[in-house]
């Protein structure tokens, strides 16, 4: 009779603890409806890219950001300017160094709601072996059960090695890199 009642103040427990944790779908990157892109200016002329495979890990609540984390990656060797010879360039050491950096990353450490749909994500942006505090300003947007998270991140290349030797020239190839991001998110609670 004791184990039976041990046993059922520990289930009744166990469930107690389960009813306190929402019950939220698991979040997901729905890859064909996002975006990751980036532009750059060679001697003025800017210049347009975007990168074909990226992944994210989103643990997002809503009612409660602070508590939010995300991971995201991109294959470096899957840059692209839609030029054959261009595109040859990016992955040499020089630029992405593909072969040693075949990813870059970003890791949040903090978010933040400022309202209106808006956050502010703070954490750390690691490209080809160089990290930087950043904070990413996001905006996010539900339509159905798709919640798209979009942005605008200015960053510099030289701070992250990309365009070393002659091309860390900025007269040639500007400092200033302007990385926008679409990501189409299923599994994300009501805002």
């Amino acid at each position: 009779m004791k184990i039976s009642v041990s046993l059922s103040a520990a289930l009744l427990g166990a469930c107690a603890v389960l009813a306190t944790v929402p019950a939220h779908a698991e979040q997901k990157l729905l890859p064909a409806q996002s975006s990751v892109a980036f532009t750059a200016r060679q001697m003025g002329v800017p210049l347009q890219g975007h990168f074909k495979k990226f992944d994210a890990q989103i643990a997002f609540d809503p009612a409660q950001p602070a508590a939010s984390k995300i991971a995201f990656t991109v294959d470096t060797g899957s840059a692209t300017l839609g030029s054959r010879e261009t595109d040859a360039e990016l992955p040499k050491p020089v630029w992405f160094n593909v072969p040693q950096f075949p990813q870059a990353s970003f890791q949040s450490s903090a978010v933040k709601a400022l309202g209106g749909g808006k956050f502010e994500v703070a954490g750390k942006l690691s490209i080809k072996g160089q990290a930087r505090d950043v904070v990413v300003p996001v905006t996010l947007a539900q339509n159905g059960a798709t919640t798209t998270a979009t942005g605008t991140l200015a960053l510099k290349r030289l701070a992250y090695k990309i365009g070393e030797n002659e091309w860390a020239d900025t007269s040639m190839v500007a400092d200033d890199v302007q990385v926008t991001f679409k990501l189409a998110l299923s599994g994300v609670g009501k805002l």
